[in-house]
């Protein structure tokens, strides 16, 4: 078992994890995940590693309560444990030096970009970040994310803080010129329709670019099939091959598709446990 340490909460449906997990911690590299089951005969979920922390045996993880499993993690408290977690899984993006390298992360995606943005501010690389959210209040880790990026763009819908619009069109705005500058390589992790517009955004202005195709992620194994997808021709497993990818190369089309293919049973899943809830 893994025994929460301290538990935040970030929005009204995402919460943060401290967990000791001194093992984890130690091999784990920015980019990679973990898998967790929170009882006994349920479901196992892919979360990506926030950050880690290899003297303290801390690792920090973000979970956006949309199913119901992460809704079961999410009424966890601090001081109680989680049934088990297997990890680091995955590998670590492998991004070249030099240049401005800009992270794009969409709604809980930030959490994401936090210990790889530090990776990469700490071998000496000019960094950006843009987050965006729907409204201010949706937004995550943005003061962490200050503290280790050279610029942090935010971005939300209904322009309750800082630019209002989408994270493409800031990114389009940098393209052109605009501060802080054109980037050089662009890494995106968020939602797969966010994704599939940076990467029409970056196409365009030839700019490489990576995506992170977690959302695919079901067993994390690579055993499952769940997380199919063609890469530059290639049948690739996101969870074994990835999960980070040259989006350029990526079909998403078929990425998106296959996002959706499990939504009535999540639904199914959660309206069972309302009812549940509800007798209790």
């Amino acid at each position: 078992m893994v025994k929460i340490v301290e538990k935040r909460q970030l929005t009204p449906i995402t919460k943060l994890y401290r967990v000791y997990a001194p093992l984890i911690a130690k091999a784990a590299r920015a980019g990679q995940f973990v898998i967790v089951r929170v009882r006994e005969g349920g479901e196992r979920i892919p979360l990506t590693i926030t950050d880690y922390d290899r003297d303290s045996g801390l690792l920090t993880i973000v979970v956006q309560e949309v199913g119901a499993t992460t809704r079961r993690l999410g009424e966890l408290q601090q001081g109680e444990e989680i049934l088990d977690m297997v990890g680091p899984l995955g590998e670590a993006p492998d991004i070249p030096s030099g240049g401005h390298i800009v992270g794009v992360g969409g709604g809980y995606g930030s959490a994401a970009l936090l210990c790889l943005m530090r990776e990469l501010k700490d071998r000496g690389e000019n960094t950006t970040i843009i987050m965006g959210a729907r409204e201010k209040d949706l937004l995550i880790l943005s003061d962490e994310l200050n503290e280790i990026c050279d610029h942090v763009e935010i971005c939300t819908d209904d322009g309750s803080a800082g630019f209002k619009g989408f994270v493409t069109e800031r990114l389009q705005q940098m393209i052109d010129g605009g501060p802080p500058g054109p980037p050089d390589y662009v890494i995106a992790i968020g939602p797969m329709a966010m994704m599939r517009a940076v990467e029409k955004t970056t196409r365009a202005a030839g700019i490489a670019n990576a995506a992170s195709l977690d959302p695919l992620m079901i067993d994390g194994t690579g055993m499952c099939g769940g997380c199919r997808v063609t890469v530059g021709g290639e049948t690739r497993f996101a969870c074994v091959d990835g999960p980070f990818f040259d989006a350029h190369e990526v079909d998403f089309d078929e990425a998106v598709s296959r996002s959706k293919m499990y939504v009535k049973q999540e639904q199914k899943a959660a309206a069972c446990q309302r009812s549940a809830a509800g007798a209790a």
